[in-house]
Order: structure tokens, then C-alpha cells, then sequence
């Protein structure tokens, strides 16, 4: 891996969202603003919006890392294609409230005695509910329900929604969630960062696992990896990771444009598709695709290993024998020489790149494994 190669201390672009690993761009600082004036109100809805890899997740993971667990109790739950009850049943597992064989109303009797009992320990509860597009209108009038609860005239409960931009079109139009759009207090929609930002991405999270200057990233290189991700998080952080993998393959100390493009044109299908890799292929079919591929690689490589021992030994043999030959036919042999050399190094350059190829499936393999996650987890 790049990281033993580069000596760093952790894999800084992994795709898994991490808060320590936070970069407050633009966006994402009035992103920010708008969190801490919600916070600072205590009640209704704050909605952050996003496509797909815009950072929502880290950003509200940074927010919480912040804030005093002693007067916040926040619960985070990812939602699926869920309706009213399980919304509700699902929000009160995420407080350690039982639902099993409980009847909808003692639900909800529990989930509001946990609030008294939050606010009477002086600790305020925010729920962050996060994938908000997947959820059905009466999910939503659910949790608009729940900001109903109130102790002396203050809110029990404050949502955050984070969604992908067709949330923003749901909750902006129409008379269905009117109510719930009326107690939204403050949105966002993260757009991707600006280009002159993308180095001092790459830079801070480098930074963040031991980064002292090697490798060093060219000003073309930045403005190409740009380029190729859309200035987005998640897809620099997939683009970024391949290029630090073949630096560590060819023992690179500068991360030039050259470099940048080999890892762009290789990976041309996935970047041509931001949503690729939130889309697998089905398990079956995807392991015989691959180790169809894999096998046919490998049999490339050993083949051209082969050849090119094959050229170096004939090489080596008439190199010895040609001085017993005529100036003339050792001139012509030199020549014959030369091509079978000129031969070998492109085969060589073909074995490299079969090489390349096999490790970067590998790589895609371990960042296919590492995506699974829970369906609902505790921020604090």
C-alpha cells in the first residue's frame, strides 16, 4: 500500500467519511454557519443537501466532534425506503428505546419520556437523520411529529436532514409537506469545492497522517485531478488514492500532470460515471467478470515474462557468437540485435502495465469490502 511506501500513518483518502480528515472549503463553511445558527436555535429542521460524495456525512461528523456530549445527546440514523411507523420505530432504537412487539402508541410514549428525562439532565437531543430522500412523506410527518414535543414551551427534539439534491426539490414545491417545510429553520446545499481549493485538500489530509513534502503534487497535476472529479470529495479521494498507489509502484518522489493523466485514463469508465460506485454489479456476476478479467491478466503477464526472458537470452546468445562473424554480417546482426532489444522494452513497458492493472482491481476490491456500515449508529 501507498501509505507504507510514503511512511504515513493512516490512508488519508479512504472513502469511508472521518472527521478528523474534515477540510472546511467554502461551501462547506457557510455550510457550517448555518448548523451552528440552528444549533443556537434549539428547535425545527436544518436541511444540507448534496450530491453524492459532497461531504454531508463529515461535515455533521465535524459538527458533532465539537459539541459537549453533557448537553447534547445527538443519535444518527441512515435511512432506507422506510413510512411513518418504522421512521418511528427506527428513530427510538437509535435513543435504546425497545420497540419490539410494542404498540405504536407506547412507542411514542417512550421516545417522549426519554426526551423529559434529556432535558431534565439539562442535555438537549438532536436526531440526524441522514439518506432523507429515501424517505416517504408520511416518514416525514413522522419526525415532524416528534419536533412537536415540548417542555415549558421549548423543543424536546431538533432534526437534521441530509439528503442529495432531489430532497431539495421534494421539500421546496408543492402543498404535501408544507407543514414540515414551515418548520425548517435553516438549509444548505454543499456544492463541490472551487478548483483552487483542491490543493489545499490533498495537502491537508496528508498533512493529517504525517505528510512532510513526499510526494510532492505539481500544479498541473492538482489542476488536473480537479478536472477529472469535479472538484468532489469522494471521487478526488478514489482519484487521489490511485495516483498514490502508482507513485508507490514506480517509486515516484513528485506527482506531476504525466502522472495524474496514466491514473485518469485507466480508471476513464468510473469517472465518466459519478454514481458507479454507489451502483455494484450484483456479487455474482461481479466475480465472474472479474476473475475472468484477473485470470486473463495474469496469463498476459506471465506470457510476456516469457517473451521477454525468451529475447534477452537470444540476445545474449548472438551478442557472444558474432564476433566469429564477417564486419559485414555482424554490422547487419547488430541491427537485428538492436530491433530485438527495441522489442523487449516494449514488452516490457506491456508487462508494467498489465501490473498496474492487476493492482489497481486489487485496490478496488479492498475499498469494495471496506463500504459496509451500519444501518444506524450513535454520534454521541
Amino acid at each position: 500500500m501507498y501509505d507504507k511506501y510514503y511512511r504515513f500513518t493512516g490512508r488519508p483518502f479512504q472513502l469511508t467519511p472521518d472527521p478528523q480528515f474534515y477540510f472546511e472549503s467554502a461551501t462547506h463553511r457557510k455550510a457550517m454557519s448555518y448548523l451552528g445558527y440552528g444549533l443556537a436555535q434549539g428547535e425545527g429542521f436544518i436541511v444540507i443537501t448534496g450530491d453524492v460524495g459532497a461531504g454531508k456525512t463529515t461535515l455533521v461528523g465535524h459538527l458533532m466532534a465539537t459539541i459537549d456530549p453533557q448537553r447534547l445527546t445527538a443519535v444518527k440514523v441512515v435511512s432506507t425506503q422506510v413510512e411513518g411507523d418504522d421512521m418511528l420505530r427506527l428513530t427510538a432504537q437509535a435513543f435504546g428505546i425497545a420497540t419490539d412487539n410494542v404498540e405504536k402508541a407506547h412507542v411514542l410514549s417512550r421516545v417522549e419520556a426519554f426526551l423529559h428525562h434529556q432535558a431534565r439532565a439539562g442535555r438537549r437531543t438532536l436526531l440526524i437523520v441522514d439518506e432523507a430522500q429515501n424517505l416517504g412523506a408520511t416518514a416525514l410527518e413522522e419526525l415532524r411529529m416528534l419536533s412537536n414535543f415540548q417542555l415549558g414551551g421549548q423543543s424536546l427534539l431538533q432534526i437534521f436532514l441530509l439528503g442529495q439534491p432531489e430532497f431539495r426539490d421534494r421539500i421546496s414545491g408543492g402543498q404535501v409537506l408544507e407543514q414540515l417545510r414551515q418548520r425548517i429553520i435553516a438549509t444548505h446545499h454543499l456544492s463541490p469545492m472551487q478548483p483552487e481549493e483542491v490543493g489545499p485538500y490533498i495537502e491537508h489530509r496528508l498533512r493529517v497522517v504525517g505528510w512532510a513534502g513526499n510526494p510532492r503534487f505539481t500544479p498541473g497535476a492538482y489542476a488536473l485531478l480537479a478536472q477529472a472529479s469535479g472538484c468532489v470529495p469522494r471521487r478526488l479521494n478514489a482519484l487521489v488514492s490511485r495516483v498514490l498507489l502508482l507513485g508507490a509502484i514506480d517509486q515516484l518522489d513528485i506527482i506531476d500532470e504525466r502522472v495524474a493523466e496514466a491514473v485518469v485514463a485507466d480508471l476513464g469508465g468510473d469517472f465518466a460515471n459519478p454514481e458507479i460506485e454507489n451502483e455494484p454489479e450484483a456479487p455474482e456476476a461481479r466475480a465472474g467478470s472479474d476473475s475472468r478479467t484477473d485470470r486473463a491478466d495474469v496469463d498476459r503477464l506471465r506470457a510476456l515474462q516469457a517473451e521477454v526472458e525468451a529475447l534477452n537470452a537470444a540476445a545474449t546468445r548472438d551478442g557472444d557468437e558474432q564476433d566469429d562473424r564477417p564486419i559485414g554480417a555482424a554490422a547487419g546482426h547488430v541491427a537485428e540485435l538492436e530491433a530485438r532489444l527495441a522489442k523487449a522494452e516494449q514488452r516490457l513497458d506491456e508487462q508494467d502495465e498489465v501490473l498496474r492493472r492487476i493492482l489497481s482491481k486489487l485496490i478496488e476490491w479492498v475499498e469494495r469490502d471496506s463500504r459496509n456500515g451500519p444501518f444506524a449508529s450513535r454520534v454521541a
